[in-house]
């Protein structure tokens, strides 16, 4: 029987959540990396790694960073006004 390996454990270093996207800062101590996860209220999610020095200015602003990135995310028509 073979073992089954699992990704190491990671811990939350904050979380917001704001109009229905949750953020997570997440510090894995067993490589001691940074990401920052991004899940939206229609369950699509991305994830950044990230140094120790910008970490918070990703978790602030995950959206500027992941297109500065080059990171392809759908974009959502706006609804005009009547």
């Amino acid at each position: 029987m073979s073992a089954i390996e699992s990704p190491p454990a990671r811990r939350e270093l904050a979380y917001r959540s704001t109009n229905g996207t949750d953020v997570f800062l997440l510090w894995c101590p067993a490589d001691d990396s940074l990401a920052v996860v991004v899940i939206d209220g229609d369950a699509d999610s991305f994830e950044l790694v990230v140094t120790a020095a910008e970490a918070l200015d990703v978790f602030e602003h995950p959206y500027a960073h992941a297109a500065f990135r080059g990171l392809g995310l759908a974009e959502t028509p706006l609804e005009v006004a009547a």
